[in-house]
């Protein structure tokens, strides 16, 4: 499908699970992925984000951000002439949120009325799972205190036991993210201690519920051990969907490309 074509994924934080999966699933659809980070263009020295755009999209089929401004991320779609896949930013992690519903779709053959129960902060994955659970029929509930919780888009709960109560799958995140004040740490940390996903908390829900994690993960913190290495866990099964994911995703949007052109 990207025969002969070039993938510009431009990478403004460290990544693991996006950089592999979009750089091996480019390579597996017969194209070349151009992995850049911002540090290494003339975005540093004052270039605009439209240049920018103007010129990757007289290079590329498809290009994909991961930054940290929401901003960016739209003046770089709006001057594009080439799709833009927003890779991770402040407020959503999209492709993240396809692999999860494809996981859950592995696991039980069908996403309508499933429930899985987010708990920890309501971050941008959390938002990303609202979105697209809403449009393939799953019911997103999430359990965070206050000053943490989601800004709607998901039903929303103060008690993670209540939350987790009958859902298919249970899912957090980490409390401290790269975009998180390091001085703010301890205090995350102790307001979203009793939201940890433990073996207690995944016996709350259906007795055929899954954990799963977008990971890194900490052990002992957000996740215990046993729980992310255990058997009712999908968490490494989502890691490699994100590159299935994202494979179909840019398949649809260079093709669609190449015949609105």
């Amino acid at each position: 499908m990207l025969d002969g074509k070039t993938v510009a994924l431009l990478f403004e934080h460290p990544s693991t699970r996006t950089r592999v999966s979009f750089e091996a699933g480019v390579f597996e659809l017969g194209g070349h992925p151009m992995v850049l980070r911002a540090n290494e263009l003339q975005l540093t020295r004052g270039e605009s984000v439209r240049d920018t755009a103007l010129v990757f999209s007289r290079h590329a089929a498809a290009i994909g951000l991961r930054t940290g401004s929401e901003e960016r991320l739209a003046a770089l779609a709006e001057h594009a002439t080439v799709p833009v896949v927003n890779m991770l930013s402040p407020r959503h992690h999209p492709c993240q949120a396809l692999a999860d519903l494809m996981t859950l779709r592995e696991a039980f053959g069908s996403l309508d009325g499933r429930v899985l129960t987010f708990v920890g902060d309501g971050n941008n994955v959390a938002r990303s799972l609202a979105v697209l659970g809403a449009l393939a029929g799953v019911t997103v509930r999430v359990a965070a205190p206050a000053g943490f919780q989601l800004d709607g888009g998901a039903k929303l709960f103060e008690d993670p036991a209540a939350a987790v109560d009958g859902a298919d799958a249970v899912y957090t995140d980490v409390w401290v993210s790269m975009s998180d004040d390091d001085s703010e740490a301890a205090r995350r940390r102790e307001a979203l201690a009793p939201y940890r996903l433990d073996e207690a908390l995944l016996d709350r829900a259906a007795p055929h519920a899954i954990a799963l994690h977008c990971l890194p993960a900490h052990p002992g913190e957000e996740i215990t051990e046993g729980v992310l290495y255990g058997d009712r866990q999908r968490i490494w099964d989502q890691a490699e969907n994100r590159r299935h994911a994202q494979k179909a995703l840019l398949e649809l949007l260079v093709s669609n490309a190449s015949r609105d052109g």
